[in-house]
């Protein structure tokens, strides 16, 4: 442990590093000059200041008040040494943060039991120092986690609602990164970007009311039959609602209204403009791309060209013109991802 000595008489000095010798294990370091003393103190560790009182450009007292400000969440115990008869002046010391005293001439035993029950509180402190320090790495490593389970099975549910259409998954990992980076190119918030990432899989988790000669219907679907496959988007967000996990909540907002439109006309509740969240707007740009650029049961893969003409054809009609921008902006992004994911 490290002890610093400060007193302006070098004589005064030596005696507290001989009466320190007792100590094993205790290193100390000694300064002439208080200033020199408080820029040491404020760029290294230490353990525990001994310091006169009465010393010149600075005084004890002042001393200790500008060692808390550097130190303000390291409680170093303080022991200053004065004169008899100095209660007023112990008083202001102990306001300004010395932790003990010692009065002159300095006993040698009294000096090493305070010395040795300061070294004791300060190994305790660094301990339960320590100990916070690894209960608040071990609750991160926790909630990390947790985190990572609740995206697992976010993952797996978003997998069990498309493997009946999509067997290979693909669809729900290229429109998660598809919305991703849209996402980010309208600059939003970071930690809701992540969030959408991680949510968006779950779109289509209604998917599993729907019955299989619907879903799976190779042609055209009926008036009767289309009004069936809206319902995902209200089943989906049943299935999700009102959970304890913010990521859900945010699943089921995507799950009730990627199929909304700009202009009013989607479903299930005809939601115009800004009244449909800013999750399912940039949902619905990614989701119909990559609809439109795969192959379905009821229809061959377009051309990506095909594709970014119908989006463009749609701006302000099926999409947010934002996101539509945003979209082509970072349009060799969305390229590359589908890349990566295809098949």
């Amino acid at each position: 442990m490290k002890v610093v000595l400060i007193d302006d008489v070098k004589t005064n000095l030596m005696i507290l590093e001989l009466m320190l010798k007792k100590f094993k294990g205790v290193k100390s370091i000694s300064f002439e000059h208080p200033v020199r003393a408080l820029e040491w103190c404020k760029n290294n560790h230490l353990d525990l200041i001994i310091t006169d009182y009465m010393m010149p450009e600075i005084d004890g007292i002042k001393l200790s008040k500008k060692l808390r400000e550097y130190k303000k969440e390291d409680p170093i115990p303080i022991i200053m040494i004065t004169a008899h008869g100095e209660e007023k002046v112990k008083m202001e010391a102990l306001n300004s943060g010395i932790t003990d005293f010692l009065t002159k001439p300095v006993n040698k035993a009294e000096f090493q039991a305070r010395v040795k029950n300061l070294l004791k509180l300060r190994e305790y402190q660094l301990k339960i120092s320590n100990r916070a320090e690894w209960l608040e790495e071990e609750v991160k490593k926790a909630t990390i986690e947790i985190e990572n389970r609740e995206e697992e099975i976010i993952f797996r549910l978003s997998r069990a609602a498309e493997y009946r259409d999509d067997d290979t998954g693909h669809h729900i990992k290229r429109m998660a990164f598809y919305s991703y980076t849209i996402a980010q190119a309208l600059n939003l918030d970071k930690k809701f970007t992540e969030m959408l990432l991680k949510a968006a899989p779950m779109h289509d988790v209604g998917k599993i009311s729907i019955p299989d000669r619907i879903l799976l219907k190779p042609g055209k679907l009926t008036k009767e039959e289309f009004e069936i496959i809206k319902t995902h988007t209200l089943n989906g967000y049943k299935i999700l609602e009102n959970s304890n996990i913010q990521l859900l909540n945010l699943s089921a907002e995507i799950a009730l209204t990627h199929h909304e439109k700009f202009n009013g006309e989607g479903y299930p509740y005809g939601l115009k403009g800004n009244n449909i969240p800013i999750s399912g707007r940039i949902c619905a740009v990614a989701d119909v791309f990559d609809a439109l650029t795969s192959k379905r049961p009821y229809k061959e893969a377009w051309s990506v060209e095909k594709s970014l003409n119908l989006l463009k054809e749609e701006r302000g009609k099926h999409f947010d013109p934002d996101c539509i921008d945003a979209f082509f902006n970072v349009l060799s992004k969305i390229l590359e991802i589908k890349e990566r994911y295809k098949g």
